[in-house]
């Protein structure tokens, strides 16, 4: 099925920038998309929130 978004005529050269002549608007979202998820997850493992050192994880169980 067929969908039609309405994206300005910027955005819509923005998004063209990342593809070739060959590629086609579809081909250059998902790709986009499929590097968008592999950041989120990126940050997801990588961020230093809720963690704790390995020291302390040591005093933690030594306690």
């Amino acid at each position: 099925m067929i969908s039609t978004i309405q994206i300005s005529k910027e955005t819509k050269n923005l998004i063209g920038t990342f593809g070739t002549k060959k590629d086609t608007y579809e081909e250059i979202i998902k790709r986009m998309y499929q590097l968008a998820v592999k950041e989120q997850l990126r940050e997801f493992l990588m961020t230093s929130d809720n963690t704790v050192t390995i020291k302390e994880a040591r005093d933690m169980i030594n306690k």
